[in-house]
């Protein structure tokens, strides 16, 4: 073997440790970038003639467990849906108030039969008629803000699609254009591992906001499905999905009510994104708030008519007026939003007496209350009628003696009708304020309980695959020794060359 040889080889052990160092150096320097997958040298022997011939260098290799990696990323989806609904309804949730602290809807209407009670012992009693306003105003003014937080947590949740729909563009295009530099440094035989983890991120932020799936082609390219196989187009340019900015109200719905559709080249896929944290915020969106709104909307409504079905129309909207069923539509049709605008009848606020005379006549009528005549100006002091009509049936669970109450609806419910919740009969306005109280706060409780649970499982495959692809920064030191030993050796047989060319050059001269 020549001299010349000799150099050659020597020479292409310093270029692979030169390689070798830099990949070192790229390790370390993302050892905590989030998703960033150990990068390792690749080499091969060769040989010319059956001489050896130095050490080729190959393309940079990742140390990734790809189907650990499948699932961490299907996994990023389901903990985005899940800590997504769970973040909207402890929001809600904690606005519901507490038991213990007499803020809920139950405990206010609780007030408002005490307060009534009171007044029962003592009709005349202004101060006591003034108190009975004063807890019906707190009522009223609970579902006021009740109504208005489902409004903005809706609203939210139609900003974030907008914002979600914008970052799944972008995360597409991420993945279309490193998927094109990474097919050509396939084509030429060049590094691709800095490209791959570029993409990894991408894919990792498109996981995390529609819950998707990757397959990935021999030739590099990436293909992108939802879970539930929707195929969703890797395009560098453009912006495949679309959806259009909207102020949401409690008249609004979807499809055709004002709600706007998450479209895919103008075809609308609302219903085909259900995972991930833009899934999560349409259901929001489309179903969960508006299912609370319509619910509270109901007790508005049954609170208002109960009262006013007695003779004591107690709470109205703003104008005095008791909703009234608009029939032939939805079962709403007629309130819908009425939770936003109850209030205490400003004609009874202004004359408190009332709350123990009476507002208007009633008439009998089969399935209704009983005849009623209100107290007339001059009339009894202790006139107690109408006082013993609220606490036994409008807050009661008969309408009159033996006449069970209507039963508040609890499907088609909310201005398209096809909203439905739990079926369970309610019979007084107590009762249903527990209902909706308990219902929403179980529902954030499974919420709560599913977000920790799969949080979890994402920690541990989070620590797998860390474990299998993560950089070690021991590893990588120990790789530098071992590389600065190749580096001097290598050298050293440079170095000797040299020494040899220079005794030849003087024996020639």
């Amino acid at each position: 073997m020549s001299l010349e040889s000799v150099l050659a080889i020597s020479s292409s052990g310093l270029r692979n440790v030169n390689n070798g160092l830099s990949i070192a150096s790229q390790n370390i320097a993302n050892a905590n970038s989030p998703g960033y997958a150990r990068e390792v040298a690749t080499q091969t022997n060769t040989a010319t003639a059956g001489s050896g011939g130095g050490v080729k260098i190959g393309p940079t290799a990742r140390d990734v467990d790809v189907a650990l990696q499948a699932r961490f990323f299907t996994q990023a989806g389901i903990v985005a849906e899940a800590t997504t609904k769970q973040a909207a309804l402890q929001k809600l949730d904690a606005l519901q108030g507490s038991t213990g602290q007499g803020t809920d809807l139950a405990s206010l209407v609780s007030d408002v039969q005490d307060s009534f009670s009171t007044l029962s012992s003592s009709p005349d009693n202004v101060v006591q008629q003034r108190a009975v306003l004063s807890s019906a105003q707190s009522l009223a003014t609970k579902l006021n803000t009740l109504s208005a937080s489902y409004t903005a947590t809706r609203q939210d949740a139609q900003d974030a699609v907008v914002a979600g729909v914008a970052a799944l563009n972008s995360g597409l295009s991420s993945i279309a254009k490193l998927s094109a530099q990474i097919m050509q440094a396939k084509a030429t035989g060049q590094d691709t591992a800095d490209y791959e983890n570029q993409r990894d991120a991408a894919m990792n932020t498109v996981a995390g906001l529609i819950g998707a799936k990757f397959l990935e082609r021999p030739n590099g390219e990436m293909l992108v499905m939802t879970t539930n196989g929707l195929s969703l187009p890797v395009s560098v340019n453009g912006a495949p999905f679309g959806v259009q900015n909207a102020a949401l109200g409690s008249g609004s719905f979807y499809p055709g009510g004002g709600t706007p559709a998450v479209t895919l080249n103008g075809v609308d896929v609302t219903q085909q994104l259900s995972g991930g944290s833009l899934g999560a915020n349409l259901t929001l969106r489309d179903t969960t708030i508006p299912l609370y709104q319509a619910q509270l909307d109901e007790f508005s409504y049954t609170l208002s008519t109960r009262f006013d079905a007695q003779g004591l129309a107690l709470f109205t909207d703003g104008s005095s007026n008791v909703p009234v069923a608009g029939g032939g539509g939805p079962v709403q049709s007629g309130y819908i939003g009425y939770s936003a605008s109850i209030k205490v009848n400003p004609a009874v606020a202004a004359q408190p007496g009332l709350v123990r005379d009476g507002t208007h006549a009633v008439v009998a009528g089969a399935g209704g209350a009983s005849a009623f005549t209100p107290n007339p100006p001059g009339g009894p002091a202790g006139f107690g009628d109408l006082i013993a009509r609220v606490l036994t049936y409008a807050l009661g669970s008969e309408s009159q003696l033996g006449t069970p109450q209507r039963a508040p609806a609890m499907v088609g419910l909310g201005p398209s009708g096809a909203l439905n919740g739990p079926t369970a009969p309610v019979t007084d306005i107590s009762n249903f304020a527990v209902a909706l109280v308990s219902g929403q706060a179980q529902d954030t409780a499974d919420a709560t309980s599913k977000a920790t649970a799969e949080t979890d499982l994402q920690n541990v495959l989070a620590s797998s695959l860390s474990k299998a692809s993560a950089v070690s920064i021991d590893t990588e030191m120990a790789a530098l020794v071992r590389l600065q030993n190749s580096y001097a050796a290598n050298a050293k047989v440079v170095a000797t060359l040299q020494a040899l060319w220079a005794q030849l050059l003087q024996m020639v001269n």
